[in-house]
Order: structure tokens, then sequence, then C-alpha cells
């Protein structure tokens, strides 16, 4: 599993503030805390704490030690434990492993809680943005997911089975299936056999049967996660770090991970070395090729990393050579752990991740690369690929579109186990939409030729930009995963824009009506059109105004105070509902009462005329003896202002 290959520092000082009688135990523990030896470790960690001594050292050692060894329903209580009993000092990394925990029990309400906590306490963090930003991750899993129809490995071990890889027609994977042997060497981790590299069906030897890969690439020590070249002839590797067949500790006592390269020669695995950049600080580990293979990804927590582990690439240089690691950047990096990167043919890069938003532990994630550039869209693959445990080492072939990945999700055969799988359709990466419309003039209702349509995204940054044609339409396209605003400009026009935040599959349809940024008013026009007021309505059966007809009135009335020799003729009307002659007086009554209101608010009456018209001027297909809805008959029951002079 990926604990037994990327080994992260992560060193806790010792105990504080516990009985001396309980010392001794607890040094032991840490001791195997130290060494990665988790298994050892939570035994000694819950008997002080049975026994009733507590600290938030203890419980944070205690609730790591279950964390990375995916024990999440026990990591879970610890967590929720150290969070209540001893609160203040406890650093942020805890509420994201808290909810990552939460996430894997299925508890998602509670985990965003927690992770609402978590990005509180540092809104800097990437993954807190992430969450904050994401709030519906999992109807965007959901709207990933189906795409898989996944399968068993025939040559799962009841130990772990992961890694694989494509070698030639078959698999190299990593296994510890040799545990029982006592021959062997076994990693006090788990008291499990280390791992080894074995091949299925990739030559007439290993035709239908797991065999050990290459004598001389396995050691009695760890070693997995692997790639080849096309031509088959050069691997890469991980391996611990090793010197004249030893293991080698950092200053730290930690065996570090490192990336091997070999050469095969007459059938056999010869020139195995290390790469230049592998240090005994850090570990190197996971390496994957670009498609031209001249790029070499990898993880790592070496100097500039985010958080527990990153990705990162290195240049494979024509002589043999390499350039320096690049970290690949906090659009895929986050504050927790990013591993086991594969790039297909067609340079999309898959990854697992704990820091992205997921289903809990690690979930596996993938981005387009373009142009060597990692600033695309990090989407989940969602289920059944993903799952609420640990999910890692995808591989695909993108012309069969089948492929491996594994997982230590439950009812498996071991501990984590290699699973199958075909992709019945494609992830999107490129959300990109077109969008029509007709640009018009907003009083006249003509069409506007020659105006320009922009997308804008949320920096004012031009995007793309489109001319109406001689009908006033334009056609221009948007990338509906990200925000962006929809502008129409024309001379002579105040510009209108819209924000598009895409959600769904409709086609996108978006007309302007645009303003006259200086309007000329004539004998007989609307000035409510004009100014463009919203239409001043009344109640059914009613001639009173109303408070939402005051606004815009009071619009009317500032035009007439900036222009003293303004006269308005007040035209009311209403809807056809009840007899003729009565909607006449109402109408009348109307009129009468928007004049009187403008009176009181400080108009010369002589300035203003009032009219009613019943229902000779519906502006609808209302008349008697059509049914309608209330909203219809509404847009009957209005006041107008025509300019006089």
């Amino acid at each position: 599993m990926i604990k037994r290959i990327f080994l992260l520092t992560v060193l806790f000082s010792v105990l504080g503030n516990v009985l001396i009688a309980q010392d001794r135990l607890i040094n032991k523990a840490d001791e195997k805390y130290r060494d990665y030896s988790f298994s050892p470790a939570i035994d000694i960690y819950k008997r002080v704490l049975d026994k009733g001594y507590t600290s938030a050292d203890l419980l944070m050692k205690l609730g790591n030690s279950y964390y990375f060894n995916a024990e999440y329903k026990e990591a879970s209580e610890i967590y929720k434990r150290l969070l209540s009993e001893y609160k203040e000092g406890i650093g942020p990394e805890y509420y994201f492993r808290y909810a990552q925990t939460l996430r894997s029990l299925g508890e998602y309400d509670l985990s965003k809680d927690v992770m609402a906590e978590f990005s509180q306490i540092t809104s800097a963090d990437v993954r807190a943005n992430l969450y904050m930003a994401e709030r519906d991750y999992l109807a965007e899993i959901e709207k990933n997911s189906g795409r898989y129809e996944i399968g068993k490995f025939a040559f799962n071990s009841r130990y772990s089975d992961f890694a694989p890889s494509f070698y030639g027609q078959g698999l190299i994977f990593s296994s510890d299936r040799d545990t029982g042997n006592l021959a062997r060497y076994r990693h006090t981790w788990n008291s499990k056999d280390f791992l080894d590299l074995y091949k299925v069906n990739a030559d007439s030897v290993s035709e239908n049967k797991v065999v050990k890969f290459g004598d001389n690439i396995n050691t009695r020590y760890h070693e997995s996660t692997s790639v080849f070249t096309k031509d088959g002839n050069t691997l890469y590797f991980t391996r611990n770090n090793l010197f004249d067949g030893k293991t080698v500790k950092d200053e730290k006592g930690v065996v570090r991970l490192k990336i091997f390269k070999a050469v095969k020669e007459n059938g056999i695995w010869s020139q195995i070395e290390e790469l230049p950049f592998n240090s005994e600080s850090y570990s190197i580990a996971h390496p994957t090729l670009s498609p031209d293979e001249k790029i070499l990804y990898f993880a790592s927590d070496m100097p500039g990393t985010y958080g527990e582990s990153d990705i990162f690439k290195v240049a494979i240089n024509s002589d043999g050579t390499y350039g320096t690691p690049v970290n690949l950047g906090n659009i895929i990096n986050t504050e927790a752990r990013e591993t086991f990167p594969y790039v297909t043919s067609e340079n999309v890069l898959y990854f697992s991740s704990d820091g992205h938003p997921g289903l809990g532990g690690l979930d596996i994630f993938a981005t387009k690369i373009s142009n060597s550039q990692y600033i695309g869209t990090v989407l989940n693959v969602g289920k059944p690929v993903n799952s609420e445990l640990d999910d890692f080492t995808f591989i695909i072939n993108e012309e069969t579109r089948n492929g491996y990945f594994a997982s230590n999700r439950e009812n498996g055969v071991g501990e984590d186990d290699i699973y199958s799988f075909v992709e019945t359709k494609k992830l999107e990466f490129d959300c990109i939409k077109p969008i029509t419309g007709t640009v018009r003039d907003k009083i006249s209702n003509e069409v506007l030729v020659g105006a320009t349509v922009k997308v804008i995204d949320e920096n004012n940054e031009e995007l793309a930009s489109a001319i109406t044609d001689s009908n006033g339409n334009y056609s221009i396209t948007i990338d509906c995963n990200k925000g962006n605003f929809v502008r129409a400009t024309m001379q002579g026009y105040v510009p209108s824009e819209e924000y598009l935040n895409i959600s769904d599959s409709k086609p996108l349809i978006v007309d302007f009506y645009l303003e006259r940024d200086t309007v000329t008013a004539g004998y007989g026009d609307d000035l409510a059109k004009l100014l463009q007021l919203s239409t001043i309505y009344f109640d059914f059966d009613r001639y009173n105004v109303r408070p939402d007809a005051e606004i815009e009135i009071q619009k009317v009335i500032a035009a007439m105070e900036k222009y003293p020799s303004l006269k308005l003729k007040v035209t009311s009307h209403t809807d056809s509902q009840g007899v003729d002659a009565y909607n006449l007086w109402l109408s009348q009554k109307r009129a009468e009462s928007t004049v009187a209101y403008m009176v009181s608010k400080g108009i010369a009456k002589e300035r203003l005329q009032g009219e009613g018209f019943g229902e000779t001027r519906l502006v609808n297909r209302c008349v008697n003896g059509v049914r309608c809805s209330k909203a219809e008959h509404q847009l009957n029951r209005r006041s107008e202002f025509l300019i006089m002079e």
C-alpha cells in the first residue's frame, strides 16, 4: 500500500506531562513511531490511553499511526477526542485529517463542518480554498462517476498487490506476497515481507502466472512503482536507499526512497544506477514518463514541497543527463499527499491525492497537460474507481481504454488489491460551449450591426471576442469550467454584461439590449422607456400608488426637476377584467393618483396631465373572453409618461 512506499518525514517530540511510570512504554512507542513501525506504536499508545493517561501529543501520534495505516475509523475517533479535549494549539493539519477520516466513513456533512473550521484556521491553505470553492464537490464527483466497468485481477494475493505498470502484453506490479517465507527479511512497519516487483503475462515465462521480475532488480528490501520506455529496454523503478546491499538511513534515522534506472542488454537487466537528483535527506519515488519520454515525473518530499509529498518533473536530456527537478505547482499539489503520477499517451496526468476534494483516503485525480502547462482543471475520476478508502496507482491504455489501479477497499482478496477496468466514457477536461445571441437597441428593439461581444474573465482580461453580423447576431465560445463575463459594447451605447457560471448542458443563448448613452426625447415619446424605468403597475381594482412604483416615479420627478420646461401626460391603463366603463373610470383614477403623487412631491400641477384609457390599449392578447394568467393581466395595469413639450 502507499504507506509502504512513500515514507513521509514526520517526526514528533517525546511525550510530556505523563506519569513517570508510563515513560518506558511511551519511549518505546516513540522509537517505533520514528521508524514508521506503526503497528507496534498503535498497540503501545493504546495501552497507555486505556489506562487513563492522555495528552495532546499522545493523541496526535496515535491518531497519525491509525491514519497512515489507513485505519480511518480508529483515527477518526482519536482525532475527534484530540480536537475536543485539546482544541487550543492544535495545528490545522489535524482538522484536515479528521475531515478526511470522516469522509472515509461516509460522514460527509460532518466532514464539511470540520473543513469549514479548517478553512477558518488557515485561509491561505490550498486545500481550504479548494473545499470552500467546491462546496458541492460530491455533485461534481457524481457527475464524473459511472464511466468505468471494474473487473477482478486474477493474480491478487492475500497480501498487498499494487503499482501495476504496462510491460509487453502484461504487467509488472509490486507485492509483499513472500510474507511467510521464513528466509525472507521482514519490515517492522507491519511485520510483512519487503516489496518486490513481479510480472504476469509479460513473456512466455510468466504466461498466466506470477513470476518475480529480474533477479538483478529485486533486493531483500523494497522495490516498487516501475515504468518502462516504449522499446522495453529501459526501466525506472523505486527502491530503498541502499549501499553495498544495506539500507542507508538519514540523520533522522529514516530509510529514504530513490529512483533507479536499469537497462536491458541481451535479455538481462543491468547497468542499475540511481538517478543523480536522489538524496540521502528526502525521498524520490514513483516514476512515470511523458509520451515523448523526455520528461520523468515523480513524487517527492524534497525542499520546495507544498505538503507531505508533491508531484515533480525533470527533463531527460538527449545525452542521458537530467535537468533540475521542478514542482508542478499548487494547482496540482496541496498541503497533503500527491503521489503515484501516471501520464498517458494523450498527456493526461493521473495521480492520487488526499488533498483535493474526494470520497475519503486517497482518491485518483486527473488533469490535462497542455503545452507543458499544469494549470488545467483537476478532476476527481469518480466512482467506482474511487471509494471511501485509498485508491491509487492508476494506469490506462488510451487506445484500448483498458487499465488497472489498486485499492484497499473492502471485500478484496488482500490488504491492497489490483483491479482491472474498462473506461466506457472519457473524462471531459475541456468544457467549451458556444454562446449565441442578438444585440439590440433597448428602446427601438432594432438589431445593432457591428456590436462587439467579448468574453471577460474575473481579472477583466479578454478571452475571446466576436462582432455582430447584418442581423445583429453573434457566436462565441466560453470555458464552462471558469466563471466568465460576457460583455456587449457599441459606440453610442452603455455596455451590457452577463455573468455566466455554466453548470448544465443546455445551449446558451444570451441576448443583449443596449441603452443609448445619450437619449434625445421628442413629442409623444414615453419618458419611462427613455429612462428605462420599470413599468408603473397597479394592483387589481386599485388606483393607489404602490411602494414599488414610488421608486420609479421618483426617477420621472428627477428628470422633470432637471429639465424645468418638460411637461408630461400620464396615461394609465387597466386589464380587460371587469366592465369596460368601470375600467375607463378606474384608469382615470390611476392617472389622477399618479399626478397627485408627483404634485405632492413638488412638481407643478400645470406641468402634468392625466388621462385614463381603460382597457383600450392592451399590450398583449388578453382581451375580453380570453383566459389569461394573473401575470399576463398585470402587464396591462400600468401608467406611462408621454412627453408633451
